[in-house]
């Protein structure tokens, strides 16, 4: 999640010192949104990870219970 978090941060600067050079800042302005939008970014990134993670977590015990399920359905003698 640590990655996701700081590819976020990364994004967020990168576009917030686009935007603001872009938008005819100074430096120092520019600087200034890079870092908050990094901030956003960062903070964005963990709880898109967080959500994402725990989804995929949950598909993984989803599937492991259907195959217990599979298998316990096939080994129990048939009634006829």
């Amino acid at each position: 999640m640590k990655a996701i978090m700081i590819l976020g941060a990364n994004v967020g600067f990168v576009l917030g010192m686009s935007a603001s050079i872009w938008g005819d800042c100074s430096w120092p302005v520019a600087l200034g949104h890079a870092g908050a939008t990094a901030l956003v970014g960062g903070i964005l990134g963990r709880w898109w990870g967080k959500i994402w993670f725990t989804e995929l977590h949950d598909a993984l015990e989803q599937r492991r219970r259907e195959r217990a399920a599979a298998a316990a359905e096939s080994k129990s003698p048939a009634k006829a």
